[in-house]
């Protein structure tokens, strides 16, 4: 990511260290970085970086300037460009049965293929990497099962099913930590939250055989992680605290849309980037107005 702007900024003959100190691409890295598989190809994560850094932000004239949130574009771009390798990337059989220590942890990152089946993946380390629990409840909601019925795979039980809700308590713990160092305002994420319970809560008691309940979609997929550390930037939100609010309820209710009716089992990244299509209209209309200014003749 720094190599990247730092390239776009010597190509554009600005200043690079201004560039690179404000910190704004290890965020947007990062922040790719844990949307992604974690053992993906090395290959993949380099793809994201420079279209988040050099098309996304920098060709749109720099931080401040771009209209999409990087990381989620270069997550679409990925996802769109390379489903496969996105959702399910074939890692060696000595990771489903032994400790990942670091060196087969690099070693399934720069190879370039496994020759082991999908399905003994799914079946062995699954869980390590993709959003299993609601992979699995749209799957099986498909087939014609119940949720009480899906919930009673593995998948949902033990270290690992407790291992989502507590990743995604892990970011809510840190986003209250954010907003106490008041590093972000509560409007987006409350609104995110609140909507997209109120959403799963209404679906959920009408049918709760056919519709996930309002806790699974809280606490699995990315739904902490885009509340409080990628709807929130800056730049591609809603300004005004109205604005947010409206902002916030949007992609709430695109979440809620898209997991449920949609294609693709989590939706953060289509939410946010809808969202921030829509940022400037929401600005627009909901700007604040100024008093004590006197129109003249």
């Amino acid at each position: 990511a720094y190599l990247a702007g730092a390239a776009v900024m010597k190509l554009r003959n600005r200043n690079i260290t201004a560039t690179l100190t404000d910190n704004s691409a290890l965020v947007t890295a990062s922040l790719l970085a844990v949307a992604i598989p974690p053992l993906a190809p090395w290959w993949l994560i380099v793809i994201g970086t420079l279209f988040a850094i050099v098309i996304v932000k920098q060709l749109y004239g720099g931080l401040g300037n771009n209209v999409f949130n990087p990381a989620m574009a270069a997550y679409v771009l990925l996802l769109i460009s390379f489903p496969v390798q996105m959702t399910s990337w074939v890692a060696p059989q000595t990771l489903a049965v032994n400790y990942a220590d670091i060196l087969h942890t690099v070693n399934s990152i720069f190879q370039l293929n496994t020759g082991y089946a999908a399905d003994f993946f799914h079946l062995a380390i699954d869980g390590t990497t993709m959003a299993t629990p609601l992979d699995t409840l749209k799957t099986d909601l498909s087939m014609g099962l119940t949720t009480t019925e899906s919930m009673t795979k593995t998948i949902f039980s033990g270290s690992v099913g407790e291992g989502w809700f507590w990743v995604n308590m892990a970011y809510f713990v840190g986003g209250l930590v954010m907003l106490k160092l008041k590093v972000i305002r509560w409007h987006i994420s409350g609104s995110i939250l609140l909507t997209l319970f109120a959403c799963a809560s209404i679906g959920f008691l009408i049918s709760p055989d056919t519709f996930v309940s309002p806790v699974m979609h809280l606490f699995s997929g990315g739904t902490m992680l885009a509340a409080f550390f990628i709807a929130t930037d800056p730049v591609t939100a809603a300004t005004s605290p109205r604005g947010r609010l409206i902002f916030g309820a949007m992609i709430g209710l695109l979440i809620y849309l898209i997991r449920t009716f949609g294609g693709y089992p989590d939706a953060v990244a289509f939410a946010v980037l809808l969202a921030n299509m829509c940022a400037p209209f929401i600005d627009y209309y909901v700007r604040p107005r100024s008093y004590g200014h006197r129109v003249g003749n």
